[in-house]
């Protein structure tokens, strides 16, 4: 069962075409093996997001993400993972949830929270970079 519905029509009257083709065909759903900057949070909904940043210089030059969540952190993931290519860490930081939010044309109130847990994985990807933590994932 998806979190827009089962059926194409409810699907596309509850999510943006957006957050339907961001979830459909994700970009950048995968792990990477030797991140700059690594974050992992299990949200309080049960799903678990992980961003992973490669650096050139305060640059983010690539960003992969993974999640076991459903459509909407999917879509979560794959949006903020295309905005933050070519991004300063600290561009990166000022992202606020209305942003990936209106970046996806609207998400259902419901999945707001997707982007709040997607949004605080990226800033403790950050933080354990500028904290000098593990390249490593789970290190």
């Amino acid at each position: 069962m998806s979190d827009c519905t089962d059926t194409v029509e409810q699907k596309e009257a509850r999510c943006s075409a957006k957050v339907i083709e961001e979830s459909s065909n994700p970009s950048n759903m995968r792990p990477m093996s030797e991140p700059d900057a690594h974050g992992i949070i299990h949200g309080c909904c049960g799903d678990t997001m992980e961003i992973y940043l490669q650096l050139n210089g305060d640059r983010i030059e690539e960003a992969t993400f993974a999640t076991d969540g459903r459509e909407s952190a999917v879509a979560c993931g794959s949006m903020l993972t295309k905005m933050l290519r070519g991004m300063s860490l600290e561009e990166a930081g000022k992202i606020t949830s209305q942003d990936l939010i209106a970046a996806l044309d609207g998400l259902p109130k419901a999945k707001a929270h997707c982007a709040n847990l997607t949004l605080n994985t990226l800033r403790q990807a950050i933080d354990n970079c500028h904290a000098g933590g593990s390249k490593e994932p789970g290190g």
